[in-house]
């Protein structure tokens, strides 16, 4: 099924111009504009090599428009569009599944942030958002990503690519696999602290990385968006992941990168993100904040490396280094942030 056909049965009308957005690891993402109305669209092919139940991301998508609505949310809601058969998913020719939701004009994204002040915005707008989806009893929310959130699977994974793996890449990565084999036992804390039930249980973003935040010309948040990760976990994996995604002076691909973590960003993000959510979080998530953020980067980097050991089938990449690159730079922030912790 040709692109056009798929977004006749959504919109009524092919009379568009269509425009690839290249910046997500997973997703094929289009801005689709209706040359009759001037109306925009973002129109994604869902890879469901990794989304294997597509329909838990409209649903829960659904679910949580809901409960901001209901909240008051004043921050602006994306919208999944049905087509004209009333579905909110078609399948092509070939089972792929495509939505389609609204699109939020006059915004920008970043790739790094520009600023603390822009930091502490973003991380005040994700603690607004999650502040408001977890102040009722936890809905059916249905997992988008089994195992996601699981680092004793992650840690297991990673030591499987390293006896299974291409020894020609295990060579190219020696030096990143003493690197991340030193820090095996970071995620031990976090691991014994969910399975004795420490953590509460919320819902999550679980990809707050700032290229999520739609921002307006004066670089005020106007949306959280991609809600295709929304599950239960720990509201520690949300503030861990802006740290790894926000502190980051440098775009996450350069493996060349020195000194790429920014403290003054970090301090910024922690009080955003406290601003709405200190009087909701319990005394163990305060306590695990900074401890969150090193696993967060860690287990992202961890992730990374795992994927080129094993020949880069998961994240997409454009070049036979482009995981290693991205590895690296993991490494490179994870240092910078324990450095400025003062931990061992």
């Amino acid at each position: 099924m040709e692109l056009n056909s798929i977004i006749l049965k959504f919109i009524g009308t092919d009379n568009c111009t269509v425009t690839p957005i290249n910046n997500g690891l997973i997703n094929t993402t289009y801005c689709v504009e209706n040359n009759e109305t001037q109306e925009k669209y973002i129109l994604q092919k869902i890879n469901t090599q990794v989304f294997k139940n597509p329909e838990f991301i409209v649903n829960n998508h659904l679910e949580i428009n809901k409960i901001l609505q209901e909240g008051q949310y004043h921050l602006h809601i994306t919208q999944p569009i049905s087509s004209s058969s009333e579905e909110f998913l078609i399948k092509d020719g070939n089972g792929d599944s495509w939505r389609m939701t609204s699109f939020i004009d006059n915004s920008i994204t970043f790739l790094t942030v520009p600023s603390p002040e822009t930091a502490f915005k973003a991380a005040k707008a994700v603690g607004y958002f999650l502040s408001i989806i977890n102040t009722q009893t936890l809905p059916i929310i249905e997992d988008p990503l089994p195992d996601f959130l699981n680092f004793e699977k992650r840690l297991r994974d990673y030591k499987i690519s390293l006896e299974s793996g291409s020894s020609s890449l295990k060579e190219n990565a020696k030096a990143e696999i003493e690197l991340m084999n030193q820090l095996l036992w970071l995620p031990d804390e976090w691991i014994k602290m969910q399975n004795n039930g420490q953590l509460p249980k919320r819902i999550v973003h679980a990809d707050a990385k700032i290229s999520n935040i739609l921002f307006d010309q004066n670089y005020d948040p106007m949306a959280i968006i991609d809600l295709d990760t929304i599950m239960i976990s720990t509201i520690l994996y949300d503030f861990g992941t802006m740290i790894q995604s926000y502190t980051n002076t440098t775009n996450e691909d350069d493996g060349t990168a020195h000194n790429n973590f920014n403290s003054e960003i970090f301090e910024s993000v922690k009080e955003g993100f406290l601003f709405h959510l200190k009087d909701q979080l319990t005394p163990e998530e305060f306590k695990n904040l900074d401890y969150a953020a090193q696993v967060a980067i860690y287990i992202q980097g961890l992730r990374f490396l795992t994927d080129y050991v094993n020949g880069s089938t998961y994240y997409s990449t454009t070049y036979p280094e482009h995981n290693l690159d991205r590895t690296k730079n993991q490494l490179e922030l994870l240092k910078g942030l324990r450095s400025y912790l003062k931990v061992d």
